[in-house]
């Protein structure tokens, strides 16, 4: 149950992070308040110099321009995001690069547009038409452009392909202006903590003082919120189930017990001392615990590694899954913490259930328990 929880989390991270978020985003202080065109970022090179020494190996950046529009075609009109890419670098950043399902992804010279597969259908449209964008430029001024369809994009979320649309950066600036709207980070690594782009923001901050600089769990606070209250629920469920555990361990163990009333009788008659009845009948249980913990522990771990690699696929339940949030492929993840407190509290629960069938082994009357059939 741990290892599909953390699947899910990790796997609902990273689509928000792949979904334009990134693991760090660079604006104007005042863009994420009103993303306009006038905020933009007013001098790109020194943020270039800062990302170059700033970033550890491997990770990468992509500059955008990004504005609201209005689409239309012949049939229907409606809101978009535009957003202009670097489309090589875009590639890393985000998941528009291996999003494409038909037609081709953006050249860095394209004059044409990628749109989602649910524009696309809700447009009434196809390939190698056009569609009509409407903005309003940094100075005031309302432009339209006619862009051709190039190529439809698949998302995880039906929602991402309704609400955004794609042009290389190029025919972007030649529409809008020359202007940088953001520039989104992407950190090598699977690590969902957050702390490691919580320690190269303070940095880019630094190097930085005029502009933005925020984290994907400033930029996505609900999922940031979501992650730090899973972990409560999971420790949670553990509990109950294992209070569920505890009656049968009280009852198996309490058989044990009245099993052996005759044999607790004799070593009560031979000397031994009620605690020493209590520790013997304790250190029992904590064999047939800790061998039920290595069993299961190991049953867990085979029936996990092979769902790791090859994932659960929801594909069939996307409506569901995009109300959530969630991937459709979920890889469930083995955490070595959760482990480690799973079996813990069955231990330390398993040996307090069990001290009332001690207690009770303890209590027995030696001329009784001997006399007992």
């Amino acid at each position: 149950m741990s290892a599909l929880m953390r699947g899910m989390e990790v796997g609902m991270v990273r689509n928000g992070i792949d979904t334009l978020t990134g693991n760090i985003q660079i604006h104007h202080p005042l863009y994420r308040q009103d993303p306009v065109l006038e905020y933009d970022i007013a001098d790109m090179e020194k943020v270039r110099e800062a990302l170059l020494q700033v970033l550890p190996p491997r990770a990468a950046w992509s500059e955008r321009l990004r504005v609201s529009t209005v689409v239309s075609n012949a049939r229907h009109s409606g809101g978009v995001i535009l957003v202009a890419v670097e489309p090589e670098a875009e590639k890393i950043v985000s998941f528009i690069g291996r999003a494409v399902k038909e037609g081709r992804y953006l050249a860095p010279a394209d004059k044409g547009i990628l749109v989602g597969e649910a524009l696309l259908k809700k447009f009434e449209t196809s390939l190698g038409k056009r569609l009509i964008l409407t903005a309003s430029r940094a100075d005031g001024e309302i432009v339209s452009r006619s862009f051709p369809i190039i190529g439809v994009y698949d998302a995880e979320m039906e929602s991402v392909e309704k609400q955004f649309a794609f042009v290389s950066l190029s025919a972007g600036q030649k529409f809008l202006g020359e202007s940088i709207s953001e520039v989104a980070v992407s950190l090598p690594g699977r690590d969902i903590s957050g702390l490691q782009e919580k320690e190269i923001a303070t940095r880019l901050r630094q190097e930085l003082p005029d502009v933005e600089v925020a984290t994907w769990p400033e930029l996505l606070p609900m999922l940031a919120g979501y992650l730090e209250i899973s972990d409560g629920f999971l420790y949670v469920y553990f509990l109950v189930v294992f209070v569920a555990m505890g009656f049968g361990i009280v009852n198996t163990t309490l058989m044990a017990v009245y099993e052996r009333i005759r044999e607790f009788g004799l070593l009560a008659a031979l000397g031994m001392k009620p605690w020493q009845i209590i520790v013997s009948v304790l250190t029992e249980s904590a064999l047939v615990l800790l061998i039920g913990i290595g069993i299961g522990s190991l049953i867990g771990v085979a029936s996990v590694l092979p769902l790791a690699n090859g994932g659960i696929n929801l594909t069939e339940l996307a409506a569901g899954t995009e109300m959530a949030s969630m991937p459709r492929i979920i890889y469930p993840m083995l955490v070595y913490k959760d482990v480690v407190i799973a079996n813990l509290l069955i231990i330390v629960l398993g040996l307090l259930v069990s001290f009332y069938p001690a207690w009770k082994a303890a209590r027995f009357r030696p001329v009784e328990a001997l006399a007992h059939v």
